[in-house]
C-alpha cells in the first residue's frame, strides 16, 4: 500500500496547491515540479530509510570515549537527504534553495517520517537555520545557516536543563562577556557559556563537519545574579567546532562536551544527549567556557527560539502522524492476509467452513477504520497548517495576518492531537496483529515505542493545553478563535448543501457551540487557576472538534469525486469519526465548563 495516492488527493484535490503557483515566489513551479520532488523523496525514503528502520532501533548510538558511533545506514541516509536539496527546499534560489511551498516540503518529508522517523530527516537543522535567517546577522546567516542548508553543518535546539525540564524560567546556564573585545567579534557579540542541557536530540554525532547548537542562557546582571523568569533569557550560537568568518573550521574544539547518551524507549536511531557547556574539557584560548555568539537582543532569546519551537511542533505532529500511518498500513496488510475464525451463521459457526481473513470481522474493521480516521485526518491537518505557513509568507497582508492567527490557535492541536491519537492508532495496530503485535517479528511495536515520545517532544500535553486555553484562544481579544470558527462555519454551510453530509454538518455546528460555551465558562471567574485546571480535557475536545472539521471539509471534496474505493474509504473514515469520536467531547467539556477541581484540590497525602 502506498502513501502517494493519499498525498496526491490531499495536496491536489483538496488543498489545490497548484494555485500557489500564482504567487510570485512560486511562479516557476507547476504540478510537474511538485510531483518530481515527491517522486525523489519517495524513492530516497524507500531505498535509504525504510530498509534500515529496524537496524537503527537495535543498533543504538554508542560513545567510544571520543565520538558517537552510528550505523553506516544512518550516514548514508543523511547524505542522500542533504544531496536531495530538501534541507533548503523552501529557501531562495540565490542561496541554493528551490523556493518550494512549505506545503510541498512537509508532504515530501512525510515519506521520511513514515519510512524511519528514528533515522530522521533534518527537521532540527532546517529549523535552526530558518531561525538564523530570521533573527541572525548577515554574517551569521552566511557562516552558520547557509552551511546548515548545504548539509555541511547540522543544528540543534538546546532549551531543557536537567533541573528545569520544560520550566524555562528556571534556566541556569550562564553567559558572560568573553574578554574586553567581546562586542567586536564579526560573528556576533561573544560570550562564554557554562551550564548543562538535557534531552538534546542530535547533540553529538559524526554525520556532519560541525554541529551548531542554539542555546538558551541568561546573562547575569551587574551583581552577577541571573534575572528570574524568562525575561532574562538570551539566545546564543554555540558551534561544536569554532569557525572563521568564511565558515571554515579553525581546528579549535569548542568547550561543549558529551556528558552522556540517553537511552529512550523509541527514536533509538537518533542520538539524545546530555551536554555540558563550559566544563573545561576543551579549553579555548586556555580558558574554560563554551564560546557563543548572541542572536538578536539580550533578554529576547525566547521570542527568537519560539520561531524554531513552533516549526518543531508542527514537525513533531507530522512525525506522530506518519508513525500512525505506518502502523495502519502494516496492520491493514496483516489483516488482509491473516486467516482466523469462521463466519457466523444462524446456527453458529461451522468448523467445516474455511477460515476467514480477520479483515472480514467487524471489530477488526473498527480498529482499521479508527486508525485510518486518526492518521489520514491528522495528515490533512498538518498539510492544512503547512499551507497556512505559505499563506502567511506569500499572501497579501490581510490574508497573511489571518493565516498567522489561525496558526497560533492550531499549532497546539497540530502538535498534540496526532501525538495522542496516532499513538492510539499504533496501539490498535498492535491489537490487530494479536500476539504477534508485541513481538519484534513485526514492526508495529517499534512504531508504538517511537510514537510514545511525541506526547512529550516539544511540549507536553499539559503545556499545549495551557498554551491553547490560557493564551491562544484569548490573544488579540479572541480574534484567532473567531477566525477558526468562521472557517468551520464556512465548511458547515457547504456541507449542509450535500444531503449525505448535512447531519454531520449539524453535529459539527453543535460541537463548535459547545467548545465556545466551555471556553467562556472556563474563564467565567477570571481566575487562571480555575480555568486551567482542566486545560488538557479542553485541548482534547478542541482537537476533536478541529479534526471533525478537517474530515468534513475533506469529505466535501471526496463526495464530489468519481466513485472509487478511495472515495468510499474516505467517506467511511469521516462517518466513523463523527459517530465514534466526536461525541467524546461532551465528557471532556463537562469538567472544563464546571471548572471541576477534583484533580487540582486533592491533597498530596490522599494519593
Amino acid at each position: 500500500m502506498s502513501l502517494r495516492p493519499t498525498l496526491d488527493f490531499l495536496l491536489n484535490d483538496w488543498l489545490a496547491i497548484e494555485g500557489l503557483n500564482q504567487r510570485e515566489r512560486f511562479a516557476d513551479h507547476s504540478r510537474e515540479t511538485f510531483d518530481a520532488v515527491l517522486d525523489t523523496c519517495e524513492r530516497i525514503a524507500r531505498e535509504k530509510y525504510a530498509p534500515f528502520n529496524r537496524l537503527v532501533d537495535t543498533q543504538e548510538p554508542a560513545f567510544d570515549g571520543e565520538k558517537v558511533i552510528l550505523p553506516q545506514a544512518t550516514h548514508d541516509a543523511a547524505k542522500a537527504y542533504a544531496e536531495s536539496g530538501m534541507l533548503s527546499a523552501a529557501q531562495d534560489y540565490d542561496i541554493g534553495g528551490m523556493q518550494l511551498p512549505y506545503t510541498v516540503e512537509a508532504a515530501a518529508n512525510a515519506f521520511f517520517a513514515m519510512a524511519s522517523v528514528s533515522i530522521g530527516s533534518g527537521m532540527l537543522t532546517t529549523g535552526n537555520a530558518n531561525l538564523l535567517m530570521k533573527h541572525g546577522t548577515e554574517l551569521q546567516k552566511k557562516v552558520f545557516a547557509l552551511n546548515e542548508f548545504a548539509g555541511r553543518f547540522s543544528g540543534t535546539m538546546c532549551l531543557s536543563e536537567p533541573q528545569a525540564g520544560s520550566s524555562l524560567s528556571d534556566v541556569a546556564t550562564r553567559a558572560v562577556p568573553d574578554g574586553a573585545d567581546f562586542e567586536s567579534d564579526p560573528l556576533g557579540v561573544r560570550y562564554r557559556l557554562k551550564g548543562n542541557k538535557m534531552w538534546i536530540s542530535s547533540g553529538e554525532h559524526e554525520l556532519t563537519e560541525n554541529i551548531i547548537h542554539l542555546v538558551l542562557a541568561k546573562i547575569p546582571d551587574a551583581d552577577g545574579k541571573l534575572v528570574p523568569g524568562t525575561r532574562g533569557i538570551s539566545l546564543f550560537i554555540v558551534p561544536k567546532k569554532l569557525v572563521d568568518t568564511e565558515g571554515q573550521l579553525t581546528g579549535v574544539r569548542n568547550d561543549v562536551a558529551l556528558a552522556g547518551l540517553n537511552h529512550k524507549c523509541g527514536w533509538r536511531g537518533t542520538t539524545n544527549t546530555l551536554l555540558n557547556f563550559g566544563e573545561g574539557k576543551y579549553l579555548v584560548n586556555g580558558e574554560a567556557g563554551a564560546v557563543g555568539y548572541l542572536v538578536g537582543q539580550p533578554g529576547k532569546g525566547l521570542a527568537c527560539m519560539f520561531h524554531m519551537m513552533n516549526e518543531a511542533r508542527i514537525g513533531v505532529g507530522l512525525a506522530a502522524t506518519m508513525l500512525g500511518m505506518a502502523g495502519y498500513h502494516a496492520s491493514l496488510d496483516y489483516a488482509k492476509n491473516r486467516p482466523q475464525g469462521r463466519p457466523m451463521g444462524p446456527a453458529g459457526k461451522d468448523p467445516a467452513q474455511p477460515q476467514t481473513r480477520i479483515i472480514e470481522h467487524a471489530d477488526v474493521k473498527r480498529m482499521l477504520l479508527a486508525q485510518k480516521s486518526y492518521a489520514e485526518g491528522a495528515l490533512a491537518l498538518e498539510l492544512y497548517c503547512a499551507k497556512l505557513v505559505d499563506e502567511q509568507h506569500t499572501a497579501e497582508a490581510a490574508i497573511a495576518d489571518d493565516a498567522r492567527l489561525l496558526l497560533e490557535v492550531l499549532t497546539p492541536i497540530a502538535k498534540s492531537w496526532p501525538s495522542e491519537w496516532c499513538l492510539e492508532a499504533n496501539s490498535l495496530a498492535i491489537q490487530v496483529h494479536g500476539g504477534y503485535g508485541y513481538t519484534r517479528d513485526f514492526p508495529v511495536e517499534q512504531y508504538w515505542r517511537d510514537n510514545r515520545l511525541n506526547m512529550i517532544h516539544e511540549g507536553t500535553h499539559g503545556i499545549q493545553g495551557m498554551d491553547l486555553l490560557g493564551r491562544k484562544v484569548l490573544m488579540e481579544e479572541g480574534k484567532g478563535l473567531k477566525l477558526l470558527a468562521g472557517r468551520i462555519n464556512d465548511t458547515i454551510e457547504r456541507a449542509i448543501q450535500v444531503p449525505e453530509l448535512a447531519a454531520h454538518a449539524n453535529a459539527l455546528g453543535q460541537s463548535l457551540a459547545q467548545v465556545g460555551a466551555a471556553t467562556k465558562a472556563a474563564w467565567a471567574t477570571g481566575n487562571p487557576t480555575d480555568a486551567l485546571a482542566n486545560a488538557v480535557p479542553y485541548l482534547q475536545a478542541f482537537g476533536h472538534m478541529v479534526l471533525a472539521w478537517i474530515w468534513l471539509d475533506v469529505a466535501i471534496t471526496a463526495h464530489a469525486a468519481a466513485d472509487a474505493p478511495a472515495r468510499t474509504g474516505r467517506l467511511a473514515a469521516m462517518r466513523y469519526f463523527f459517530h465514534y469520536e466526536l461525541p467524546k467531547i461532551a465528557a471532556w467539556l463537562n469538567v472544563v465548563s464546571s471548572r471541576d477541581q477534583t484533580c487540582a484540590e486533592l491533597p498530596e497525602e490522599a494519593f
